[in-house]
């Protein structure tokens, strides 16, 4: 797979797992350990220089995941600390913060 379709699959990935979590009733949990690992192992696999390059929007849909994340898991969650992991700058203040890392 070349670059630009590691690229897409990350993001599809990432988007995807932000839907399926945003507050609302009835989010199956058993779902998200394999999925965030695989969405952490392909944020890893991309080159540093191409992960700078969407760092920034990356924080802001990671961000806005693990705010939905953190009143059903806590903050010292292993998902959570996963997730954190990838990230390099502040949480967005809220899962509806969609102006973060514009």
């Amino acid at each position: 797979m070349g670059v630009y379709q590691e690229i897409y699959d990350f993001a599809a990935k990432a988007g995807a797992l932000e839907g399926y979590v945003y507050p609302k009733k009835g989010v199956d949990l058993s779902y998200l350990p394999l999925w965030v690992d695989h969405l952490v192992e392909k944020y890893r696999s991309l080159p540093p220089n191409v992960r700078d390059d969407f760092q920034r929007l990356c924080d802001g849909t990671l961000g806005r995941t693990i705010q939905s994340l953190l009143p059903l898991l806590g903050e010292d969650h292993e998902m959570i600390e996963k997730l954190r992991s990838i990230l390099t700058g502040e949480l967005p203040s809220s899962p509806d913060d969609f102006n973060f890392g514009r």
